[in-house]
């Protein structure tokens, strides 16, 4: 697993992923937001934007003094909808601060396995609210944070998500 944020392979992952998750003649798009939230204004939810939140195992670099360090708890948010045949997936990871330099919010990077698990997770999400289809195999990623068992404690102090309110976890 590699501690460099790499959207590269999200996009790929996501691409590869597409034809067989969504057997839709819809074209769907993928990219990054790093300011999103999760909160949605009235014209958001009029227009159908829906949120989903997933945890997934990352691993983080400091660009100030190389300390590296895994996280069962790293905090993606999603966004996405369809709308006259055209989905939109925005997606943000959220940061975490080095222990030892307290300086920025360092991106996570990710395994092959955990982007997969993250998007077919996302893949439910998206066909069971975007064409009403029934989640049969809703645990089969552990797309729920709250179902994971934890085997440190997680330091919200050191979190981004958890600095702004964005609870992925419990606690």
């Amino acid at each position: 697993m590699t501690a460099d944020w790499n959207p590269r392979l999200w996009m790929d992952t996501f691409s590869d992923l597409l034809e067989d998750e969504v057997e839709y003649d819809d074209s769907w798009t993928f990219q990054f937001n790093y300011s999103l939230s999760e909160e949605l204004s009235t014209e958001e939810r009029r227009r159908r934007w829906k949120i989903y939140c997933h945890c997934v195992h990352g691993r983080f670099r400091c660009s100030s003094c190389s300390r590296s360090w895994p996280s069962a708890r790293v905090v993606l948010l999603f966004r996405y909808r369809l709308r006259s045949n055209r989905g939109t997936v925005l997606m943000r990871p959220f940061g975490q601060v080095c222990r030892n330099c307290c300086q920025d919010f360092e991106l996570p990077g990710f395994s092959q396995r955990e982007v997969e698990e993250a998007l077919l997770s996302l893949f439910r999400k998206i066909r069971k609210n975007c064409y009403d289809e029934e989640d049969e195999d809703q645990d089969d990623f552990g797309s729920d944070c709250s179902e994971r068992v934890w085997s440190k404690p997680h330091e919200s102090q050191l979190c981004e998500a958890c600095s702004l309110g964005i609870w992925c976890q419990e606690d």
